[in-house]
């Protein structure tokens, strides 16, 4: 996949780089697989905004993807590579030889009549699912699950790619993008081959009207707000922050306060992303 610079007719348009497509193969969704997608626009609900900066955008329908990866045994053929609007890698469509459709996440390198499997006994190729104690080490998975059965939640992104590093009795080793070594259920479901789209980050997106239709909203700094919005405004000109470190806006320090609640999960990290 290649991405494609605009010729640079306005100032928005100036460095702004899009997609090709040329990987896409198919235009329409399945309609058995897509479903309603209400904007929530960052509120919870109760109607309380949550998570600021976020609302609008354009309009559109959920794909139904199978994370779980649980059609055992049952081969299926790739019918088409389709563009998700709501996530950064490609999808692809499969018609599994019963019938059924479904849709999963397009690694690097899977084509249309290609043939997937999931289950112990599948090949090691892109596409294909095993749990990971039927994986050999070194290979490049993606979607992975942490509790088997309960389907991939970690490296789905465009371009994310983890690395089966050991085997260790009832865990696997798992080496995450981000560079932490964590230990997996070797019981865990995770499909073989790096995620599609990898130039995804490569895309500038050159104007602010763009990510207003992704559906962000404007981020104003607290120094330029009044002293009672934020506790970084105030002051004639430019002025410092005034305190010691960087606030929210409610007072709560930022930037490297710690803020994680849950620690359950931390015994299973080999090795943390911040001494990777």
């Amino acid at each position: 996949m290649a991405v494609k610079q605009y010729k640079p007719t306005s100032p928005g348009r100036r460095g702004m780089t899009g997609f090709t497509f040329e990987e896409v193969t198919k235009k329409r969704p399945e309609k058995s697989l897509l479903a309603p997608l209400k904007s929530k626009a960052g509120r919870s609900n109760q109607g309380r905004i949550t998570v600021r900066h976020r609302g609008g955008g354009a309009k559109r329908r959920l794909r139904i993807i199978d994370f779980k990866r649980n059609k055992t045994g049952v081969p299926g053929r790739v019918a088409g590579i389709e563009y998700d609007p709501n996530r950064t890698a490609r999808i692809a469509l499969i018609y599994y030889r019963d019938g059924e459709k479904r849709y999963i996440l397009a690694p690097v390198g899977l084509k249309v009549n290609d043939m997937i499997e999931a289950g112990p006994n599948a090949e090691i190729r892109p596409g294909n699912a095993l749990p990971l104690r039927n994986i050999p080490t070194g290979t490049a998975i993606h979607n992975i699950e942490l509790n088997p059965g309960r389907g991939g939640q970690i490296v789905r992104s465009a371009g994310s790619t983890a690395q089966l590093m050991a085997k260790e009795g009832e865990f696997a080793l798992v080496r995450l993008p981000s560079g932490e070594l964590r230990r997996v259920p070797a019981g865990c479901t995770a499909t073989i081959g790096q995620v599609s789209n990898v130039e995804n980050s490569m895309v500038k997106l050159g104007k602010a009207g763009r990510s207003r239709w992704k559906g962000s909203r404007p981020t104003v700094r607290g120094s330029a707000m009044n002293p009672r919005d934020h506790p970084h405004g105030g002051g004639e000109g430019k002025a410092p922050i005034g305190m010691p470190g960087p606030k929210t806006p409610w007072g709560k320090p930022a930037r490297g306060f710690r803020t994680r609640r849950r620690t359950d999960g931390d015994k299973y990290i080999v090795r943390s992303r911040h001494n990777a």
